[in-house]
């Protein structure tokens, strides 16, 4: 029999698009005849790479979504056409990711699915299958998720809706797709997450915690100068990265710690907008966001320490992409972020406490970086290997066959 896998996610960029094609590579090393669709990013490169819709279909549902807050339920057309791809594809087994971002009708998928009874493997990279409308809750603190959304306090965050909140309607919906899937297997890559399903609607589904990987062969120690960013040879460098600082990311942190450097250390941060990069003080120096891996590789190997005061997140990448790259990494105790390091190799700071995180950044400065790099790297190759991590996946599509086919 062959083996076809469909793997589908909102991009084939970024941390989430790295993933989904990584995988992807690897099932077809394995004997899979591995497919990827997503709705955003670079052209195809091949003819088992499809891109769902068009950019007018992305622009459409955004504006549907502003308007009425019901995201997820638009992009009709593109669905349709889409789904006529996979009759012909005709997979044995479909790998989902992200299905939010204005891509594709998740009512049409998922009625798709159940009527074909494909096996599913759903890796969740953040909470938003289980909620009415956002993909995080922990910046506000709210439960509603857990018996039944309305009323959203953030109805004004992605995905972002400026006149109707929809959120009740959504989670039951919902609900009522996500929830009696024959032979779908949830996967996690935190164990934070994965409690969170067991709470939610979608705890009668078999979860599983498969970490995040890290290419640790791209993301490795490098000979990088400071001045190539910059910034003098002689400072203690302490780097932030994110696809984009929103509030949840932690600037205000960066902001604030910058109040009580002494000369001797400056900031870097890499995600920034333009505005942002405007109304920086004279200690904090950024760029906008960059998909240059080598460049990324240079900042994480030249940086003296990681710093990642994210409020709300998943299992981070840029974590383990610092770890890879040597550099020891100081977090919130947010999410899943701190199950990435140990005490080996970074620090763990109390969510909002800005004088911890300034106090453990002092810690690394008087023991140097070359106390923690060995460190970093052995524990970014012994548990976050990409090659590792990725190859559960693809025995979990073995096991899952095997199951559904003898």
């Amino acid at each position: 029999m062959t083996k076809t896998v469909l793997s589908i996610n909102t991009s084939n960029r970024g941390s989430t698009g790295r993933i989904m094609t990584q995988i992807t590579n690897l099932a077809r090393e394995t004997g899979y005849d591995a497919y990827m669709a997503y709705g955003r990013g670079d052209e195809p490169s091949d003819e088992k790479s499809i891109k769902i819709g068009t950019k007018l279909d992305i622009y459409w549902h955004g504006l549907v979504t502003r308007v009425t807050g019901k995201h997820g339920f638009s992009s009709k057309k593109a669905a349709k056409s889409f789904l006529e791809k996979v009759d012909e594809i005709e997979p044995n087994l479909i790998h989902l990711h992200n299905i939010h971002g204005y891509y594709t009708n998740i009512e049409l998928l998922f009625r798709y699915i159940k009527a074909k009874r494909i096996p599913v493997i759903w890796t969740l990279h953040d909470c938003w299958a289980f909620t009415g409308h956002c993909a995080y809750f922990d910046y506000v603190g709210c439960n509603k998720w857990k018996t039944g959304c309305y009323k959203c306090p953030q109805v004004d965050t992605y995905p972002r809706s400026l006149f109707f909140d929809h959120s009740e309607k959504s989670y039951w919906k919902k609900k009522e797709l996500f929830e009696n899937v024959e032979n779908m297997i949830l996967v996690t890559p935190s164990k934070w997450l994965k409690n969170l399903v067991e709470e939610s609607f979608l705890r009668h589904h078999q979860t599983i915690v498969i970490n995040n990987g890290v290419d640790t062969e791209a993301f490795s120690p490098r000979a990088s100068k400071k001045s190539s960013f910059g910034i003098s040879e002689d400072k203690f460098v302490i780097l932030g990265v994110a696809a984009q600082f929103s509030p949840r990311k932690g600037l205000k942190y960066f902001l604030e710690i910058a109040d009580k450097l002494d000369e001797s250390s400056v900031i870097f941060l890499i995600g920034l907008n333009k505005k942002q990069i405007r109304s920086l003080p004279k200690n904090i120096t950024g760029i906008q966001r960059t998909e240059n891996i080598e460049r990324l590789v240079e900042a994480y190997s030249m940086a003296d320490v990681f710093v990642n005061p994210t409020l709300e997140d998943n299992f981070p990448t840029t974590n383990l992409e610092a770890l890879a790259c040597g550099a020891p990494v100081i977090t919130f105790r947010t999410g899943g972020s701190p199950e990435t390091i140990d005490n080996t190799c970074g620090l763990i700071v109390d969510k909002g406490d800005t004088g911890g995180l300034f106090n453990a950044i002092e810690i690394v400065k008087k023991r140097g970086k070359e106390e923690y790099t060995k460190n970093c790297r052995k524990r970014a190759i012994k548990r976050f290997d990409s090659g590792d991590r990725f190859r559960e996946y693809v025995e979990l599509y073995g096991r899952l066959l095997t199951k559904y086919f003898n």
